[in-house]
Order: C-alpha cells, then structure tokens, then sequence
C-alpha cells in the first residue's frame, strides 16, 4: 500500500514539475528519496530484539544510565502520571505494563526515543521526553527498548508483536 501511494505521488509530482530546472529536479529527488528512506527506517524495519539476552543485557544498562532518571529504576514512571504538570507537560509515564508503551508499534517506539515526543506528537505538545539521536545509536536505542519490552509478560509481548508486525 505504501508503495502504490509513492508511485501516485510521484506521478502527480512529475506530472507539476515537466518545466522545471534541473537542479531544482534533483533537489526534489533527493529530498523525496531521504523522506521515503526515513519513513522506511522507522516504519518498516524497526525490530525491537526483545529475545535477544545480549541486547536486553545491553539496554537495561542503557536505560539506567539514561532514562530511569525520569521513568524509574523499576519502569514505574513518575507519580501521577497521567496528570499535567503546573508547566503543561506531562509526568514520565511508567514503562511497565502499566503504562501505555506497549501500546504503541516497535517504530513509532524507535521513532520518540531517537527523535523525541515531538516527531509524533501535535504542533504545540511540550514534552520534556529528548532526542536520543545525537548520545545513543540506532541499536542503543534498540537495545533499551528491548529490555523494556523484556519485562512484560508473554502475553502482551505477543500482542505488541503482533501490532507491531501489522
């Protein structure tokens, strides 16, 4: 599907741009072909390897060092978390099965832990979640949410699986 709304877009953009100059084309091309590889990265190939001790071992480490500060030793978020705070953002919210992670598919995870809460959140959102981009890499940040994944119990690591592979 995604690759039938690619192909109508780029017929309707070759279609506005027969007259253009050449660099703007192929500024075009690159910026389209960055997008799409993007999209791909975190919407198709995003596994979180949860069943993999090494990387779990891995990430648990990750994590404390670097998100229990505010999502808890334990995954328990912080207090009350489903109320705003006075400054408008939301408290951490728990990791555990708790909370709402997994109630969100392995990329969209990759994608808020890589770039931040405000690559998928609404024009205005202030959310004091960072951007991981520049201190973990693509399999730090993996690894994290593979030791995050790891603590849920079977049943709900199926089912996020399973949405995750929808």
């Amino acid at each position: 599907m995604a690759q039938t709304q690619h192909k109508g877009l780029l017929a309707k953009l070759l279609q506005q741009i027969k007259h253009k100059p050449l660099p703007w084309l192929i500024g075009v091309a690159l910026t389209l072909a960055a997008a799409i590889s993007i999209n791909n990265m975190t919407s198709q190939t995003v596994m979180i390897p949860y069943q993999n001790a090494q990387a779990v071992a891995q990430g648990q480490e990750i994590y404390q060092q670097a998100c229990a500060s505010c999502h808890g030793v334990q995954l328990q978020g912080q207090a009350n978390w489903k109320t705003r705070l006075p400054n408008g953002m939301m408290p951490a919210p728990p990791h555990s099965v708790e909370g709402h992670t997994w109630h969100h598919p392995d990329a969209l995870l990759f994608k808020m832990t890589k770039f931040g809460t405000a690559s998928i959140a609404p024009p205005g959102y202030v959310s004091a979640m960072p951007a991981f981009e520049d201190s973990l890499s693509d399999e730090e940040i993996l690894a994290v949410l593979a030791y995050i994944k790891s603590t849920w119990p079977a049943a709900v690591q199926q089912r996020h699986s399973q949405m995750s592979a929808d």
